[in-house]
């Protein structure tokens, strides 16, 4: 039987070469529909979502001693059963598919029931996130940020090449992709003002980022080999790490973010599994000073992961392109954040999330945020007619997509979108 990253492999359904979903991704989402209106799992293929519910209550997907996993509200119940279990369950979710598969191909019945048009979907938040964690893993993001605050003899704090930094984020408010940002309120202290005053955020930002999600718990109090923290892993998501600058600023020190990052991150509905993504690997970046031995590797752990992102402003018909980088460029691998994650002995849970960081690359056209952007809003973007930003402002929609680019075929994510409404 073929693996199912076979770029020469076929599904019965129809796919688009631009797809994000050919048959070789097949990645795991949560959706409802106005006929069925309780969430349960689904894959996506094409324009189509493949109702795992369906499959697995027609025995056409064993999860034995497990079952009605894929009848939940979140794929934890299925990241809880490991990876040969995510393994096998690809494998034969990509059998079914297969154009030369007769078994659902030819039962119209069980076809009309199991495989869901896109556009009748309504997606949910894919996994019940169990706690958040944020990282600061781009070099050039870091560089470029203390540049602008530190000066460029000071750019990189001391401890910065010696391990990921991150800090612990809300996994309350993690939303789902098309969820509306409302503009938070927060303490403000320009550097103009003698006392801080209360209100709304004017200097709100996007960060691009991508998200791992852990499928597999660790035990307090036990630290994680590099092979261990890969099959951790159950797969990514794109990630929008929405930030108010002016907020942080009066708030980060000494503890770092706060108020800042803990009013919404959003994801996109549709986790891409670490397997799928197995075929786009490559090293990152030279590490120099090397690593402590914990967290060194012995194998590449970035992946070649196109990314854009758009910004629609109200008065405009559609988006604008103000960045495209790839994941290519983080520092910090997520195998070594996870490493890193539980090296003191933190335990690690079923549905965590990891942001990667902002992932911004050595072009100015690649810079994975705002501040960056505007070079912390002294450089207005032009997006045409007009139209200036320093800042994002209430009406603005951010749009995420990123891809993985085979032979014929691409390995995607779909998008995750925001729209901005005004402070409460």
């Amino acid at each position: 039987m073929s693996h199912p990253n076979d770029p020469s492999l076929r599904s019965f359904v129809p796919v688009d070469p631009a797809s994000d979903f050919p048959i070789q991704n097949l990645p795991y989402g949560v959706f409802s529909t106005a006929a069925s209106p309780t969430p349960s799992v689904g894959a996506a293929i094409g324009d189509y979502v493949l109702d795992l519910a369906v499959l697995e209550s027609e025995g056409l997907i064993d999860l034995a001693p497990a079952f009605d996993v894929f009848a939940q509200p979140s794929i934890n119940a299925f990241m809880a059963l490991g990876p040969e279990m995510w393994s096998r369950t690809r494998a034969r979710i990509s059998e079914l598919l297969r154009h030369d598969n007769p078994h659902l191909r030819d039962n119209k019945m069980l076809r009309a029931r199991a495989l869901v048009p896109m556009a009748q979907a309504k997606l949910h938040l894919p996994i019940a996130v169990a706690g958040y964690t944020d990282f600061y893993s781009s070099k050039e993001h870091a560089t470029n940020v203390g540049v602008m605050f530190r000066g460029k003899d000071n750019a990189l704090q001391p401890n910065w090449l010696h391990m990921p930094i991150g800090y612990n984020g809300r996994a309350s408010t993690v939303v789902v992709s098309g969820t509306k940002v409302r503009r938070p309120r927060g303490q403000l202290k320009p550097p103009s003002a003698d006392v801080p005053s209360f209100g709304p955020c004017k200097r709100l930002d996007f960060e691009l980022e991508m998200g791992v999600v852990i499928g597999q718990p660790s035990a307090m109090g036990e630290m994680l080999t590099e092979a261990q923290a890969e099959d951790m892993i159950f797969g990514f998501v794109m990630l929008n790490d929405w930030s108010a600058r002016d907020i942080q600023q009066w708030e980060y020190v000494p503890l770092g973010p706060f108020q800042a990052k803990a009013f919404a991150t959003s994801i996109s509905p549709w986790v891409v599994t670490r397997e799928a993504l197995e075929p786009f690997r490559i090293h990152g970046p030279v590490q120099d000073p090397a690593p402590l031995p914990y967290l060194k590797q012995a194998q590449p752990n970035n992946y070649d992961l196109q990314l854009d992102v758009a910004l629609r402003a109200a008065a405009m018909n559609e988006g604008s392109r103000i960045c495209r980088t790839n994941f290519k460029y983080m520092y910090w691998s997520s195998v070594q954040q996870l490493v890193h994650h539980a090296s003191s002995g933190c335990a690690m849970n079923v549905g965590d999330l990891l942001g990667s960081g902002t992932i911004s690359g050595p072009e100015k056209d690649q810079r994975g945020s705002l501040l960056e952007i505007s070079w912390n809003g002294t450089e207005p973007l032009e997006l045409g007619g007009g139209i200036k930003r320093t800042f994002l402002e209430d009406g603005d929609s951010l749009s995420f997509h990123g891809w993985c680019q085979g032979d014929g075929y691409r390995v995607g994510f779909g998008e995750v979108e925001g729209t901005i409404t005004p402070a409460a």
